[in-house]
């Protein structure tokens, strides 16, 4: 099996170790200036292993656990760090202007951002941005920890790393119902996306840009996606009020079906709990297939809060950039 690690600079210097022998050095069969190539021999269904840095009698092992490789996995690339934080950071505020109004964002960047520079991320664009990464700043207090699930989805290998930005509205009731809406995914996409594209290393296609969103921030996600699939090709809606303030289901009923992946979720009881399972046979009765690019759930005594919501982000974070569902789809 072949293993391609990349990391600025130093590709004469990697080697892998390995859970065959924790000592040994496991040294490339080509390199690149950025790149090394190693033959791995797997002894069973899994392998641990670890990308090192050599000088000399001197190993430095990458950060975050054991990368565990397994017989059958189609992706195969590594891109390590070796010196920074293995926690993800979180951005000051930052506003950002667009036709009048100003509204405040923060910005994830995952572990090993600053650092393996040869990488671009797929970005997720969060809707009610002051509930995600701080108590002080969230609803009661109650917040999602997107940054805790996604270091440790990362150091689970479950997933490929993400950038997530964290966007606060400027009113919630106009920026998440119709027609406010409309004005709000333009800003989504003229003005917050060209400006995270230009600013840190992304992939920018629609396969690789996310918009979420719980309550009327489902509703806004789903209609941002469904209006501008050319931009945004993934969305999830957690809890989500379709039919109150908005027109998804005429839209949707009505018009040819866009080319995305759709999350639904929901609690019951008192969570939307109807309002989603209409939402999920209107999209299969358009062609979404559920398990391929529709997936919906359940939660028995699900609440409509941040607590219920943030333990279950992992569901949608692992259908759009899970490693096993982006290797199905083709996705690095």
């Amino acid at each position: 099996m072949q293993l391609c690690v990349s990391y600025p600079k130093a590709a004469q210097r990697l080697i892998l170790r390995s859970s065959l022998d924790w000592d040994r050095d496991v040294l490339p069969r080509e390199v690149s200036d950025t790149q090394a190539w190693f033959d791995v021999e797997l002894p069973g269904p899994t392998l641990e292993l670890k990308p090192c840095l050599r000088e000399g009698a001197q190993v430095t092992w990458a950060k975050g656990p054991n990368y565990v490789l397994t017989a059958h996995e189609r992706d195969r690339g590594l891109w390590p760090y070796f010196f920074g934080d293995e926690r993800g950071h979180v951005s000051a505020v930052e506003q950002v202007d667009f036709e009048g109004t100003t509204r405040s964002i923060r910005v994830y960047h995952p572990p090993g951002y600053a650092e393996n520079t040869l990488r671009r991320f797929p970005v997720l664009y969060m809707q009610d941005g002051k509930n995600l990464f701080f108590p002080d700043e969230a609803f009661q207090g109650n917040e999602w920890r997107v940054d805790e699930t996604m270091d440790r989805l990362d150091r689970m290998n479950a997933l490929r790393k993400v950038i997530v930005v964290g966007v606060n509205p400027a009113d919630r009731m106009r920026d998440y119902t119709r027609p406010g809406y409309q004005a709000y995914g333009r800003f989504l996409v003229e003005k917050l996306k060209p400006l995270i594209d230009g600013k840190l290393r992304t992939l920018t296609g629609p396969e690789d840009s996310v918009v979420m969103g719980s309550s009327l921030g489902g509703v806004a996600a789903l209609h941002v996606a469904w209006q501008h699939s050319e931009v945004f090709g993934r969305v999830a809606c957690l809890s989500s009020t379709f039919g109150h303030l908005d027109d998804l289901f005429a839209r949707i009923a009505a018009e040819p079906k866009k080319k995305l992946l759709v999350y639904l979720d929901s609690g019951w009881p008192k969570d939307n709990y109807e309002a989603t399972n209409a939402m999920r046979d209107l999209l299969v009765s358009r062609g979404f297939r559920l398990g391929e690019d529709l997936l919906q759930f359940s939660f028995p005594e699900g609440h409509h809060d941040e607590a219920s919501w943030g333990g279950r982000i992992h569901l949608p974070f692992q259908f759009f950039f899970g490693r096993a569902w982006r290797s199905q789809r083709g996705e690095r």
